[in-house]
């Protein structure tokens, strides 16, 4: 479980909160169209709506490309403007052995990326009245400590103010089917003991992504994966996304694999070798396809397009009421400040940024800007939706050693100038 603010913010604070993200639901509802068919999307109303770097050919456009004649990167990029789609680029093998290429169609690993669509289902559920954001663990969940089942509340768990600590994760285990996954998981959150008093911002640990699934899973019935496919993924017509198991990986041309960098400089396939890890100090022997599938409440796999079609169905209302989709996105806690200078450095400052449901969001050069980042050995993923200009940027790749920072980064300025 991993993936922050790209403001100039470094590798390991990048693993830990995960994406570029600002609230402003309501701002995007009047500026993007729903991608589906039938969904018109409103002409722009100012001149020069689309910026030169943002445009095909453009300084975003050849920046990736160089990349990936460099072989510095392998995925798909995708730059949507108020329903229409700007800049479409893929590079890269999804899958080297059976020689098939990245496409637009191709799903990749979402990783920390993926988290936000676990708040959206408890929105979903707050939404119909069968739960409430200040409801405590223990009000669906038994085998808590009573620090945990009578003081931390849903809105903890969702803001990262729970107080709680989870113990590492076993990087080592090969799971063998999904019923294994979610028994461990569940198992593992109930390992989290307080180490502050609930309301203290504490990183988004393991247990505050694992205990929100849970409860989706005690009030509605269904298993996490299940429920959040139907009444996210489907209802936002994202139909190449889906929490893909390890057979399906490696059977479906359509999920890219991710390719690993190994100390001696060379990449493997994660999930034909699952007796390889990474080398990376933050994520040291961590292969992702060890895990059967997604643990619940985190990753998933999903295509560029799928990610613009959340976007907009976020903002449409299709997934929540316009009142649920500005609490998924309003500010909940300030962050530190971060970056530094945009016009003359590599890095994207900001105005302002605050912690939200699953995601932070911020306000850059004074324009909201939210989403999500996550990496995963092999894999690297971003969304970020700029409501107050009707733009959506997704960035995915199944390499982990891309300069993923700097691509964000470029994606903004690009957009915002």
């Amino acid at each position: 479980m991993d993936s922050d603010p790209v403001r100039g913010v470094d590798r390991r604070r990048l693993l830990g909160w995960g994406g570029l993200t600002a609230a402003g639901a309501a701002a995007a509802a009047a500026q993007l169209a729903d991608a589906r068919p039938g969904h018109a999307a409103p002409a722009p109303t100012y001149p020069h709506a689309v910026p030169p770097d943002a445009r095909p050919g453009g300084a975003y456009d050849r920046y990736v490309a160089r990349l990936a004649a460099e072989d510095r990167f392998s995925g798909a990029v995708l730059l949507s403007h108020r329903g229409r789609t700007v800049l479409s680029r893929s590079y890269g093998m999804a899958d080297k052995e059976k020689g098939i290429r990245n496409h637009q169609g191709v799903a990749f690993n979402l990783s920390s990326a993926g988290k936000p669509f676990g708040a959206v289902a408890v929105l979903q559920l707050a939404q119909r009245g069968e739960v409430r954001l200040s409801d405590t663990v223990g009000t669906y969940l038994t085998g808590f400590s009573r620090e945990i089942a009578e003081k931390v509340t849903l809105h903890h768990l969702l803001s990262g103010t729970s107080g709680l600590d989870t113990p590492a994760e076993d990087l080592q285990r090969v799971f063998r089917s999904r019923e294994e996954v979610r028994e461990f998981y569940e198992w593992w959150a109930r390992q989290s003991k307080p180490v502050a008093a609930p309301g203290t911002p504490t990183d988004h640990s393991g247990a505050e992504v694992t205990i929100p699934a849970l409860i989706v899973e005690a009030v509605t019935g269904m298993t996490y994966w299940d429920y959040v496919e139907e009444h996210v993924f489907r209802r936002c017509g994202m139909t190449g996304t889906a929490f893909s198991t390890r057979p399906q990986w490696l059977a479906d041309k359509h999920i890219a694999h991710s390719y690993m960098r190994q100390a001696d400089g060379s990449r493997v396939d994660a999930v034909r070798h699952l007796d390889r890890g990474s080398p990376d100090p933050l994520q040291l022997g961590k292969n992702p396809a060890r895990g059967f599938i997604d643990p619940p409440g985190d990753g998933g796999f999903a295509t560029a397009p799928d990610l613009v079609r959340f976007a907009h169905a976020l903002a449409d209302g299709t997934v929540l009421s316009r009142p649920y989709a500005e609490l998924f996105t309003g500010p909940k806690i300030p962050l530190a400040p971060q970056g530094g200078g945009l016009r003359g450095g590599r890095t994207t400052s900001a105005d302002a940024s605050f912690g939200t449901y699953m995601m932070p969001v911020s306000l850059i050069k004074g324009q909201w800007v939210y989403g999500r980042a996550g990496v995963n050995p092999g894999s690297f993923a971003s969304w970020n939706i700029y409501p107050d200009t009707g733009w959506v940027g997704v960035i995915l790749g199944n390499y982990d050693d891309v300069p993923f920072q700097e691509i964000i980064q470029r994606e903004m300025r690009a957009v915002i100038g």
